[in-house]
């Protein structure tokens, strides 16, 4: 090993006990003088230590480089040992631990993921008032939100096989279950938004963040609103900025799930984006700002991720049946009719055919078809909720459904 590969490694596990010191010191300054079991320089040769230990490991003497870590590990035992007893607080000897693991990982040849680490570290030590924070402002729901997203997406996707089984060999587990894990992630991300931004903003951050996972749920809820307490021009903005909002989400979900579409799609929909984007801001801008607003709830449950996850299996192998069956048309018609349904079902379906099985441009039109289907719906529960009142949201759903209606034809004279 050449001279500068230990040197390079060595100053890896150096500036990681380094940046860990600073914080370590900054955060314990206010502390008498010889209270403290490690400081600056303490944390600093801790991540050397472990650099060496390491280093000695990687070049053949494995047992010499574990016994300097165990000798180091032990001696912070003994440092901190009184510390935890009177403090009550054993975060700066685990932060000394892990910087001596650290600094035996950049010794071992790691450096790049050693400082990663030890940033990471120092990040989490910094954020200490922020974080405890935003616990303080966490409630029962917000809780059980977390977890379950995290066995949703922690718990279950990593273990899932990566290879096709079932009839058809339509089903691929790891792929069925990244969808559940997509879309609810979109509904855990607008919850999250909502209970740190909603109350602030009001309806438009409820219409914003809600539109991210359900802009239909969006536009019954304010619809209502507006039916029982008259003309809200807020609220009428809001149901518009919520589906423009829509036609962002299906443009990702389509990048991430069915990316051979993503051209011929952006093209189909980018008109009824820009019209629906348009005149919900320019409904806004004539809307007073106000506070209200109804946050939506908690949208992650396990129960409807699985019946989505069963929907989507079983809309795969209906799709590779109408492929052998009636051919790309056959499939285009099943889209379609399934994402009168559910747009979401109907992106994963076509993300997870092969490219011979329906041309990109035709899967397009299909979904886009889709997406019309799904507006007509919102207009109608629009009027049927907001009455005369919701009219100006209506007509602005219908200008939007008019112009992806518009560009659909097109696309389909140009295949035909």
């Amino acid at each position: 090993m050449e001279l500068q590969e230990q040197t390079l490694r060595l100053a890896g596990a150096l500036v990681a006990g380094l940046l860990a010191g600073l914080e370590r010191g900054w955060s314990l300054r206010e502390r008498p003088a010889g209270s403290r079991v490690a400081g600056v320089r303490t944390f600093s040769l801790i991540g050397l230590l472990g650099g060496v230990a390491g280093l000695v490991a990687s070049t053949g003497q494995p047992l010499a480089g574990a016994g300097m870590a165990i000798a180091g590990a032990a001696l912070l035992v003994i440092g901190y040992g009184r510390e935890l007893q009177r403090q009550r607080d054993a975060t700066s000897a685990i932060t000394a631990v892990l910087l001596l693991a650290t600094g035996f990982l950049s010794g071992t040849g790691s450096v790049s993921l050693a400082l990663a680490v030890a940033a990471a570290t120092v990040l989490l030590l910094a954020l200490r008032e922020s974080i405890h924070g935003f616990v303080e402002r966490l409630d029962k729901a917000d809780v059980k939100a977390v977890a379950r997203f995290a066995v949703i997406a922690l718990g279950v996707f990593p273990f899932l096989p990566d290879r096709a089984m079932g009839p058809y060999l339509a089903w691929n587990p790891t792929k069925l279950w990244w969808v559940v894990v997509l879309v609810t992630g979109f509904s855990f991300a607008g919850y999250v938004a909502n209970r740190l931004f909603g109350a602030r903003h009001g309806t438009l951050a409820t219409a914003v963040i809600g539109g991210a996972y359900s802009s239909t749920a969006v536009t019954q809820a304010l619809a209502r609103r507006i039916g029982a307490e008259g003309r809200d021009p807020t609220a009428i903005a809001g149901i518009v900025l919520a589906s423009a909002v829509m036609y962002l989400r299906v443009v990702v979900l389509v990048a991430a799930l069915a990316t051979r579409l993503l051209q011929p799609f952006v093209m189909l929909i980018a008109p009824a984006l820009l019209v629906q984007a348009g005149l919900g801001l320019w409904l806004y801008r004539r809307t007073a700002q106000e506070s209200g607003g109804t946050p939506p709830g908690n949208p992650i449950a396990l129960l409807p991720a699985l019946g989505f996850l069963a929907f989507v299996a079983a809309a795969a192998v209906a799709a590779r049946w109408a492929q052998t069956r009636f051919g790309s048309e056959g499939i285009a018609a099943l889209l379609f009719f399934m994402g009168a349904l559910d747009v979401d079902a109907s992106i994963v379906t076509a993300g997870g055919l092969p490219p011979e099985a329906i041309p990109a441009e035709l899967a397009a039109i299909a979904i886009g078809g889709t997406i019309v289907a799904n507006m007509a719906v919102k207009i109608g529960v629009t009027l049927a909720y907001g009455r005369r009142e919701a009219v100006p949201a209506a007509l602005a759903l219908l200008a939007s459904s008019l112009a992806l209606a518009a560009t659909l034809a097109a696309g389909w004279m140009v295949m035909v």
